[in-house]
């Protein structure tokens, strides 16, 4: 383990005015019409005349398309830059999301499904760069979980800013709502100045493959990890909903528990990276999973409104207590010289999980007990709390309080000062 010494000091905080209106702001009205979309999709898919089937896979491209682009996405930073990557894909999304809303044929409708989601990879993992080459160390976790905290609020409000718009036109004026969300995402990133971490113009270009190569210990290990937490969350999204068509609710009962786990997920950003920050990232990784492992475990056992309702709630305040975990150890253990293309291998394990996580769900149900689906994610759960425990430290000198003083860092993060260590 070594200290980022390229990583910029701890003067001036990390909600910069850079920051704010250079990732901040354009990550939240960017998720906003990501948010808008993502339900839609399987509709408009329906009104064009797909069966249910293939509108479930045509809202699957998103996914897909993201995990496509991952290590595309973290080439692209590296050759072009982190600000210049989030600018193309911004360009490539509208694109994207206006041929969404002029389809008229379900095949049509497919390749922008594909091509928003590879949009977002590349959106997501250039932010995340960015964020870390202009954000002072000691607030890292911080800054990188407001800004998932940011992406989740976005796909919060999202839905409800399409159902609005929809309401008063038609399905693919939930499309032009994320034009508009991603054309005012690419004005304000344009009238912001860009910040480069030092040295950054001087660094060699090296490919994703040699950078997996050298790296392939801390992605075997640490990554197995991170797959998992991917697993657990990916599964989070679909257990509630799955769970309570198992009981028999109402669309609009299940949609408003679901809603009100989202909300507390959301208000958790914060406090997850302020304890980051002062107690290390253990202090947050192994208690969200365990939460979680506990939460998944117990929604077998509800047969009601109220229990159903109080398990999505522990299960939300799990989730939101990690936002921003995964993108802190990416940034953490990835080399400042090649960070874009070690980011984009992180994502493509850390999107994997996501997309096998509700396979694991959905395997259960298909042998007939979606509850022992259920229970095995919570298993999973547990193996990535242990799995976090036993690798984190291994890796990244933030895991404690304890690893920082080992690594020669203070408690909060900052260097010793070379007289204060002699003494």
């Amino acid at each position: 383990m070594s200290h980022d010494a390229s990583a910029p000091t701890a003067r001036g905080g990390f909600l910069s005015r850079a920051a704010v209106l250079g990732v901040y702001l354009p990550a939240l009205v960017f998720e906003l019409g990501m948010g808008a979309v993502v339900p839609v999709v399987a509709v408009r898919a329906v009104e064009l005349g797909a069966d249910l089937a293939t509108a479930g896979v045509l809202a699957a491209l998103l996914g897909v398309g993201q995990l496509l682009a991952d290590i595309p996405a973290g080439a692209l930073a590296s050759r072009v830059g982190d600000r210049a990557a989030m600018l193309m894909a911004s360009g490539v999304a509208v694109v994207a999301f206006a041929g969404c809303a002029l389809a008229d044929r379900v095949a049509l409708l497919a390749v922008g499904a594909l091509c928003v989601g590879a949009t977002n990879a590349v959106f997501m993992l250039a932010r995340q760069a960015y964020v870390t080459a202009i954000t002072p160390v000691v607030y890292r976790a911080r800054a990188l979980s407001t800004l998932g905290g940011v992406g989740r609020m976005g796909v919060f409000l999202g839905p409800f800013l399409g159902a609005g718009v929809m309401h008063l036109t038609a399905t693919p004026a939930a499309f032009w709502l994320a034009v508009a969300t991603t054309v005012l995402a690419v004005v304000v990133l344009l009238a912001v100045p860009d910040v480069e971490a030092p040295g950054a113009r001087n660094r060699p270009r090296v490919s994703v493959a040699t950078v997996v190569r050298d790296h392939r210990h801390v992605l075997a290990t640490l990554g197995t990890a991170v797959l998992l937490v991917g697993a657990v969350r990916g599964a989070r999204q679909t257990v509630v909903p799955l769970w309570g068509e198992h009981l028999g609710l109402a669309p609009a009962t299940t949609s408003l528990v679901y809603g009100v786990a989202g909300a507390l997920d959301v208000l958790l950003f914060y406090p997850a990276g302020r304890i980051m920050d002062r107690r290390g990232r253990l202090a947050v990784a192994v208690p969200s999973m365990l939460v979680m492992a506990v939460a998944l475990l117990l929604l077998p056992t509800t047969g009601t409104v109220a229990g159903l309702a109080a398990v999505a709630m522990l299960l939300g305040a799990g989730n939101g207590i990690s936002s921003g975990l995964l993108m802190t150890l990416g940034s953490d253990v990835a080399p400042p010289e090649r960070r874009a293309a070690f980011l984009g291998a992180w994502r493509l394990l850390q999107d994997s999980g996501n997309a096998a996580g509700p396979l694991v769900v959905s395997a259960g149900a298909a042998v007939g007990s979606l509850g022992a689906g259920v229970l095995a994610t919570g298993g999973l759960a547990a193996v990535a709390a242990g799995a976090l425990a036993r690798t984190v430290p291994r890796w990244s000198v933030h895991a404690s309080r304890r690893t920082r003083v080992a690594a020669g860092l203070r408690p909060d993060g900052r260097p010793v000062e070379p007289e204060t260590a002699v003494g």
